[in-house]
């Protein structure tokens, strides 16, 4: 009994220090993806650009996460994830700090560059440690603090980098928070032991490529692609255009507004907790989030229809945004239910590229709808991708399955 006690201990901290090293990466990811946009008018006036050049290098990290996140998957399964994620996290660290270094519009998108190749091994990397390290009854908890971790990362940024500059000045902040990122690189260093993965021996087969093709155009694995994308995309619309929308159909101020939409965050980043021990008490994950998708797309029905006060939207979009929170873990558990073995990096690193898709179509939609005086429409498009979500989830669970256990036979 005492020496069960001690493994399961032993195995709790070990999970522990693995999670804990995976999230914090995590939450450097998403405080890197939105550190310049609060700098913004700083940078423009530093740099003699405009707000059209900022958002230019800001496309460029989009771009390249875009292009190399899968074949970086690729390499994840291949050449094992540990020594890729140290790397990425050291290529993101530095491009910021060199953005700070070399005030310079060029040097601006070198760094951007160099910055979206950082970002896209966290992903396939991350997923690829979580599902080989971490005990299978924490593998819902261990997704849903991942989550979590960028979510508090876009939470943390802007008011850390506006405070910086307040302080000593942009050029610093970026330097500091680089420099940041740059320990945290130094910690997974020094822990590598506890996110070292051995590469599956499939991935240096003979044909191993042509099988990897296969499987990215496998029926399960498209359809968790074009899950995650209706599903980033439905969320884009409330994340990024519930301000815009109440003020253009309700009329509300800035104030009010801002309301509602403080209510799904905050709530979204609680959603996402709970979903992992949902996640890890329930079998039928794809129930769960087709679920929370058709509570939100009725939350976002109902908010483009009815005429309600701005308690009542508050309450509404705190519904939704833990609803869509709860989405998080059981997405990212019904991936590794349709991943055979030694693909868990290729396939996340696919399908999470629907990430970026929504981040390029969703805004100039959104924003295309608002500009032709059509607010309604920014909450019936969210609606409507969240039920396009439904088939999909449903039918990759069913299709993933034979797939999976035909994998792992052999």
């Amino acid at each position: 009994m005492a020496v069960e006690a001690g493994t399961a201990a032993r195995s709790a901290r070990h999970d522990g220090l693995v999670i804990g090293l995976i999230t914090l990466g995590h939450f450097f990811a998403h405080f890197y993806i939105i550190a310049l946009p609060p700098l913004f008018p700083v940078l423009a006036a530093a740099l003699g650009v405009g707000y059209t050049e900022l958002g230019v290098a800001l496309a460029a990290l989009n771009l390249l996460t875009a292009l190399t996140q899968t074949p970086i998957g690729v390499l994840v399964d291949r050449y094992g994830p540990a020594a890729i994620l140290i790397a990425g996290q050291i290529a993101f660290a530095v491009a910021i700090a060199g953005i700070g270094l070399f005030p310079d519009y060029r040097a601006l998108l070198l760094f951007a560059a160099l910055a979206g190749l950082g970002n896209a091994v966290y992903h396939p990397a991350d997923y690829a440690i979580l599902n080989a390290r971490v005990s299978e009854a924490r593998m819902g908890r261990a997704f849903s603090l991942h989550t979590f971790g960028g979510y508090a990362g876009f939470a943390a940024a802007p008011p850390v980098l506006v405070a910086l500059d307040a302080l000593w000045g942009w050029r610093a902040a970026l330097v500091i928070t680089g420099t940041a990122g740059l320990l945290v690189a130094a910690a997974m260093v020094a822990a590598r032991r506890h996110l070292h993965v051995d590469p599956h021996p499939a991935t240096r087969r003979r044909g191993a490529l042509r099988a990897d093709l296969g499987l990215f155009l496998s029926r399960p694995v498209l359809l968790a692609f074009l899950f995650i994308t209706f599903y980033a995309t439905s969320h884009l619309g409330f994340n990024n255009f519930t301000t815009a929308f109440l003020e253009r159909l309700y009329g509300f101020d800035l104030a009010s507004a801002n309301t509602p939409l403080t209510a799904f965050l905050v709530m979204g980043a609680l959603g996402v907790l709970a979903g992992g021990f949902i996640a890890d008490h329930v079998r039928r994950h794809d129930l769960v989030v087709a679920g929370c998708l058709l509570l939100a797309a009725t939350v976002a029905l109902v908010v483009a229809e009815v005429a309600l006060g701005v308690m009542a939207l508050t309450l509404l979009f705190a519904l939704a945004g833990f609803a869509t929170g709860v989405v998080a873990p059981s997405r990212d558990m019904i991936v590794r239910a349709i991943t055979p073995p030694g693909a868990m990096g290729k396939v996340f690193g696919f399908v999470t590229t629907g990430f970026n898709v929504a981040g390029l179509v969703g805004p100039p939609v959104y924003g295309l709808v608002l500009d032709l005086g059509l607010p309604q429409l920014v909450m019936w498009i969210a609606a409507a991708l969240a039920l396009a979500t439904l088939p999909t989830v449903l039918s990759a669970r069913a299709a993933g399955r034979p797939a999976v256990e035909s994998g792992r036979g052999a």
